[in-house]
């Protein structure tokens, strides 16, 4: 079984940064990828970004360019650090692992909110 354990969210104004962590424990032998989602209000969850293997790193349009997501394979963490932050930008965020031999697995979420 994995677990997530998620960190970093907040309120900050437009413009602003922040980090967002990830943290998985359990029993791991391999994380072929892990990324992030978002779900803003009144809207169905989207996908952010990714990085599999070989630390190749994925990003939706949205947010190419201000978001760097990266990976500690020594302590199973993923994170995704937040730039130039927009309104737009406002929801919970959820990491997601797929760990290998597991089912993919959700953080719980973490609120963000960026104000005008």
């Amino acid at each position: 079984q994995v677990h997530l354990v998620e960190s970093g969210g907040g309120s900050v104004q437009a413009g602003g940064s922040l980090r967002l962590s990830c943290a998985a424990s359990g029993s791991i032998y391999d994380i072929p990828s892990m990324g992030w989602y978002r779900q803003g209000p009144g809207k169905q969850r989207e996908w952010v970004a990714n990085i599999v293997s070989l630390d190749i790193t994925n990003y939706a349009d949205s947010v190419k360019g201000r978001f760097t997501i990266s990976r500690d394979n020594a302590i199973n963490t993923v994170y995704l650090q937040m730039n130039s932050l927009k309104p737009e930008d406002t929801g919970v965020y959820y990491c997601k692992v797929d760990a290998y031999g597991h089912a993919p697995t959700w953080g719980q979420g973490t609120q963000v909110t960026v104000l005008s």
